[in-house]
């Protein structure tokens, strides 16, 4: 039986027009007006917009996949594929044991994946979710898997084996390589040590997704950098994860790049404030390597905690992104310590003024409590109105990434918000893009960048990931006060030419699949 999405305005990167788009099996196979016949199973899309499916280029739904709500919080935003993988750590290769551990404040353990690298990964994917999934090779976990929790420089037979991993992962239909340079064990890398990772990978075509050294904002250069340093060498294509910073930082160092002859796209989201590991700025790299058990020993000693009051927190205050009112722009998004559930959606300040103890004391006491499985969302020390965001997503090289982690009690807006946001605030309300100028930021380039085939596109032959959108309604409810309201506007998105969601409810097939890159060059 054909599919028709009838009486729509089809969008895509090359224009839009009135059209109806015939669909078989999990294919467009024609563009035509007054196509539906007698026996067609017909959506009536009169009045709103036909798009491609939007493509996330940086999510943390890794483990999430067959998690209903978290679907239909990404199929609420048009959200139908995927880019996981990201920031140096996931669960393949290897067992999943140390993506499982260090990022459970944000990836959570995964359902069924145990090993078997990528391609299992990948396989998991394959028709147990609504969602596609397209995977990046994580550089800590490869470098987990190899030097364990070494704080030192790898050797080159380290690096020998990192690469063959690496290329493994390319082998079985990665889609690029990530690192995560202030996360553990990124942090300890090299650059000529992630050029010898990124060499397999741009052999086959990938890109390399970078979250910087450096904590960006600020010190954006250093990272920047150190791109330049690794895409030289390896001859890669970049990608620079969730670049967070003032506009004229932003654009700047993307004409840096350009100028030093580096291919680079990024991804940013229309938020100012992140979200991450509460451990990450807060304790020493080194003692994040060590096991849980180990550094929750260290930060309920009384004298090692005295030594890090001492030494390590003047350097948290000196951080770029944060420094010394860090107890006030830090709001605690996840706890795993059922006693401090009370602090979700407060300041680590305000937490602290409740519990009566100061902030360095609270955030210790919290992550011991908790095993370190706490995530916050990070305040920004220059707060950017929408006019400068609006500077940072006209840039061509942009693209849609959430970075949204749906782990937590009050969790950051953008895992529900991001892509309904970037509707209404960027195309209906500022005019900042054309609808076709969505398109392009949101499925057509990530889709071309990362190689994920057929997709992105409203035409003849390709894959039917498609979205219909009320140009009129489409907005983002989440707040981060109220941070759990679904977006609106998207009731109806089909992937691989089956209904997913149909007038705002959630349908029983799941059509998505593991993406395997497809080199095009």
């Amino acid at each position: 039986m054909r599919t028709i999405l009838q009486g729509g305005t089809i969008i895509d990167a090359d224009g839009q027009r009135r059209a109806d788009v015939v669909i078989e099996g999990e294919t467009i196979v024609e563009i035509a007006e007054d196509a539906a016949r007698p026996d067609d199973r017909v959506i009536d899309c009169t009045g709103r917009y036909v798009l491609p499916g939007i493509i996330d280029a940086h999510s943390h739904v890794d483990g999430l996949l067959t998690d209903d709500d978290v679907q239909r919080a990404q199929l609420r935003q048009g959200v139908t594929s995927i880019i996981a993988g990201q920031d140096g750590v996931s669960y393949a290769p290897g067992d999943g044991a140390y993506g499982s551990e260090y990022f459970a404040a944000i990836n959570g353990p995964h359902p069924t994946y145990s090993g078997g690298g990528v391609a299992e990964f990948l396989a998991n994917a394959d028709g147990t979710s609504r969602l596609n999934a397209a995977y990046l090779v994580p550089a800590g976990t490869v470098r987990w898997e190899v030097c364990g929790r070494a704080t030192s420089p790898a050797t080159e037979h380290e690096r020998a084996a990192m690469a063959e991993l690496v290329a493994q992962g390319m082998r079985d239909g990665a889609v690029g390589l990530s690192t995560g340079l202030d996360y553990v064990p990124g942090i300890f890398a090299t650059a000529d040590e992630i050029a010898a990772l990124c060499e397999p990978v741009a052999a086959s075509g990938g890109v390399y997704v970078s979250h910087m050294r450096g904590g960006y904002e600020a010190s954006s250069a250093e990272g920047i950098d150190e791109i330049t340093q690794i895409a030289r060498s390896a001859g890669i294509r970049v990608h620079v994860s969730h670049f967070h910073a003032e506009a004229h930082i932003v654009l700047g160092q993307l004409d840096a790049l350009a100028e030093r002859g580096v291919d680079a796209t990024f991804d940013a989201y229309p938020y100012t404030r992140g979200c991450t590991l509460l451990a990450m700025p807060l304790l020493p790299p080194e003692l994040s390597a060590q096991p849980v058990v180990d550094v929750v020993h260290t930060i309920t000693d009384a004298a090692e905690r005295e030594r890090l009051r001492r030494d390590w927190f003047p350097e948290v205050d000196r951080k770029a992104s944060l420094g010394p009112e860090w107890p006030s722009m830090i709001t605690l998004a996840h706890i795993a310590a059922d006693e401090y559930a009370w602090a979700h959606g407060l300041t680590v300040k305000d937490a602290a003024e409740r519990a009566g103890v100061d902030a360095i004391d609270f955030s210790l006491d919290v992550l011991a409590a908790s095993a370190l499985q706490v995530n916050a969302v990070m305040a920004v020390r220059y707060d950017r109105p929408v006019s400068e965001l609006a500077q940072i997503f006209a840039h061509p090289a942009h693209m849609g990434g959430s970075d949204g982690i749906f782990i937590g009690g009050h969790p950051h807006p953008r895992a529900r918000g991001t892509f309904a946001r970037y509707l209404r605030e960027y195309v209906r309300e500022t005019g900042t893009w054309s609808w076709s100028d969505a398109v392009k930021h949101l499925s057509s380039g990530p889709a071309e960048r990362f190689g994920l085939g057929r997709r992105g596109r409203i035409a003849p032959g390709w894959v039917a990931d498609l979205i219909v959108v009320d140009p009129e309604k489409v907005a983002d409810t989440a707040t981060y006060d109220a941070p759990l309201g679904e977006a609106i506007g998207i009731d109806d998105v089909l992937v691989a030419g089956v209904p997913v969601l149909a007038g705002g409810e959630l349908q029983q097939a799941t059509p998505g699949r593991g993406l395997r890159h497809a080199d095009e060059r």
